[in-house]
């Protein structure tokens, strides 16, 4: 059984692989998503979406666009987290806070975060000495920080309400509690590990080691998770229609839910996937009403942040490559400079005279 356990093995990797299987599942997960969108749109009525959306009310807005602010905020501290575990404590905060801003909302927006927000970060951390390990470092400390909210948040809310996930999942309630604890249980598990041992917080091998948060780090870090995805949930939830009634913690889950499969996907934007589950698992809304839900957070939550990144990421490459260039090449052609650069050269050579006479006698 072994032997033939450890044949399979081989050849999964060797014919299929992890990467070959993660590509295809995303594919399999779009197609259905966007078919099921496509589906699901059919029938619907612009001028009553459109009606939906001037009947949110504007101090919801604002307060959705607060959240989201507050949102992104706590996301620049996944970054300083990672940089102050590897301990490259000579990256100050607001460097830490633009990486992970525009690494975030341009990697998610364009796709493939894992690679889009890796260069992102590159770009950025290697001006301050930091190598591509080093920034493989943070994505998957980050990375972790982004799981562990989740799953915590998400493990309490099937416990609570377990039969928020059933339209999604499909699943009956106790299923889902059971998942609910199952995740729960998980970050209990994973603390305990922690608590055992230090030895046991080393990972990697052959030049690429990180050094897992203590199990009271990781606490911290499950709370700067939890804060991120309580500030998103919460502006989803205000944007949300009125009527019928839906409580903030069924709405959490379903939100969780449709992001990890956004997530999963690697979809732009998350793009199809996000709104078909949101639309799946949310059936007693109107499908109008619902959709300018969506396009209102999409601007919140996608768009402006996008443009922002990348009209901050456009300006720091054009100081850099354009503007310090061209002020250097100014100041090494200024006049004065050039007299200053004259006199200090001969000022020098004046002082080394006595010297050099010294040394011939």
């Amino acid at each position: 059984m072994h032997r033939l356990l450890t044949a399979l093995g081989r050849g999964f990797k060797e014919k299929i692989g992890w990467k070959r299987l993660g590509i295809a599942a995303s594919v399999i997960i779009i197609v259905l998503a966007v078919t099921h969108l496509i589906r699901t749109l059919k029938g619907v009525d612009t001028a009553l979406v459109l009606t939906a959306l001037t009947d949110i009310a504007p101090h919801r807005i604002t307060l959705a666009a607060l959240c989201v602010v507050g949102a992104f905020c706590t996301l620049t501290f996944y970054d300083f987290f990672a940089l102050r575990t590897i301990g490259k404590n000579h990256i100050p905060y607001r460097i830490a806070a633009l990486s992970s801003f525009t690494s975030y909302t341009i990697g998610h927006n364009i796709g493939a975060t894992v690679f889009t927000g890796g260069a992102i970060r590159f770009r950025i951390y290697s001006d301050y000495g930091l190598t591509a390990i080093d920034v493989a470092k943070i994505c998957f400390l980050s990375g972790l920080t982004f799981w562990l909210g989740n799953l915590f948040v998400l493990g309490i809310g099937m416990v609570w309400h377990p039969g928020a996930a059933s339209s999604m999942d499909l699943l009956p309630e106790a299923m889902n509690r059971l998942i609910g604890l199952g995740c729960l249980a998980g970050i209990a598990a994973y603390l305990l590990w922690l608590v055992t041992g230090t030895g046991r917080r080393e990972l990697g091998q052959n030049g690429w080691k990180v050094i897992l948060p203590s199990a009271k780090l990781t606490l911290v870090q499950i709370l700067i998770g939890v804060v991120d995805l309580g500030f998103c949930a919460l502006a989803m939830y205000l944007l949300m229609p009125t009527e019928p009634h839906i409580d903030f913690v069924s709405l959490a889950v379903v939100f969780i839910l449709a992001t990890l499969l956004g997530f999963a996907s690697h979809a732009p934007g998350s793009i199809g996937v996000f709104d078909a589950a949101m639309l799946v698992a949310l059936p007693e809304f109107s499908k109008e009403q619902l959709l300018a839900t969506l396009v209102v957070f999409r601007i919140l939550y996608f768009l402006i942040p996008f443009g922002i990144s990348i009209s901050i990421m456009g300006m720091r490459e054009l100081w850099l490559n354009v503007v310090q260039p061209w002020l250097g090449r100014r100041k090494l052609n200024d006049p004065p400079f050039r007299a200053e650069t004259a006199e200090a050269t001969v000022r020098q050579s004046l002082e080394s005279r006595p010297r050099i006479k010294h040394l011939k006698r």
